[in-house]
Parts: C-alpha cells; sequence; structure tokens
C-alpha cells in the first residue's frame, strides 16, 4: 500500500472514488453530494487551504481523505478539518482508512496544523485520537444537525483548548447540507 498525497491532476478520480462509494452505502443522491464536494475540494480550494492524501495498491486508488482549512479569526491556531473520507468499497475493513488517517494526521503535524477536526462517527474516528466536543469548545460553520459528531484533536503537545470565535471553512464545504 502506497500512502501519498496528490494534486489537483487527481481530482476527478478521486471525485469518482467519493461518488462510488458514497453511493454504495448511502445512494445515488449522496454519492453525487459528495463526489462533488470532493471534486471542488480538490480542483478549486487552494493549495495552501487543503491536503489530499491517498492510498493506493498498485497504482489503484484504494482510499482518498481530505483535509482543508478552518478559520477562527479569534484564534491563532492553524486548524484543519477532515472531510471526507473515503475507502474503496471492496477495501473497507482492511485497515486502509486508518492508515490513511494515521499517515494524513502525522503530514498535518509535520505541516504545522495544530488542531485536528472532523464530523462523524466517534468510535471510528477515536481510534486515530479525536474526541468528542461540543460547539462551545468549537463552533462549527453551520449547525450541525448530528452534534455528537463533532470531534477534534491537538496535533501539538499542548491540550486542546476551546477554539475562540466564530468559524469559517473553505467554499466547498460552506453548504448546510453537509453539516
Amino acid at each position: 500500500m502506497d500512502l501519498a498525497t496528490e494534486g489537483r491532476d487527481r481530482a476527478d478520480e478521486i471525485a469518482a472514488l467519493f461518488s462510488r462509494t458514497f453511493t454504495d452505502s448511502e445512494g445515488a443522491d449522496e454519492g453525487r453530494l459528495i463526489g462533488e464536494l470532493a471534486r471542488a475540494l480538490v480542483a478549486d480550494t487552494p493549495e495552501a487551504d487543503r491536503y489530499v492524501f491517498t492510498a493506493r495498491d498498485d497504482g489503484a486508488l484504494a482510499g482518498c481523505i481530505v483535509f482543508s482549512r478552518l478559520i477562527y479569526p479569534e484564534d491563532a491556531r492553524t486548524v484543519f478539518i477532515l472531510a471526507p473520507v473515503a475507502v474503496a468499497t471492496g477495501r473497507q475493513g482492511q485497515g486502509i482508512g486508518q492508515a490513511l488517517l494515521r499517515f494524513g494526521l502525522a503530514e498535518m503535524r509535520r505541516h504545522g496544523a495544530e488542531v485536528a477536526m472532523t464530523y462523524g462517527d466517534p468510535a471510528y474516528y477515536g481510534k486515530v485520537g479525536f474526541r468528542p466536543i461540543t460547539e462551545a469548545d468549537a463552533a462549527a460553520p453551520f449547525p450541525l444537525s448530528i452534534p455528537h459528531g463533532w470531534l477534534a484533536q491537538s496535533l501539538t503537545d499542548r491540550p486542546l483548548d476551546r477554539l475562540m470565535g466564530p468559524s469559517s471553512c473553505v467554499p466547498a464545504l460552506a453548504d448546510p447540507a453537509y453539516w
């Protein structure tokens, strides 16, 4: 398994992975929605505001995760949100997702990110250090439809303190449908 950072030139391939994976698990509408999100994050978001990490097996795309910048204008810390995450349907349950998450978080630390957040299953993301938080701990850019899925972790030696002020996300994530 090869873990790597990818760029804009892979936007179509990455979008197709997300679309297929989410169609298989959540239906065609969700597949289309998340595929479009992945394409916008990879192709349209400035590289300084997003990181794309992939897992490839013999060149075939087996998984992908995307981190994009969250801005807390009253807080000096560098914050990124992990979303979306996909492992090809036929490859799930083989540890690819967890390996990709560990790799991505290590790379985010190396690039100076101080806080990683995500919005998902606490049991799954807890395996790589994410812990539940509340919107009082860190405001979300939009109201959360499933507040117990709001998760974060410090990527430094400091404990995770409250993130100050309101937040905003990159334009690709600026749709209440994702929250």
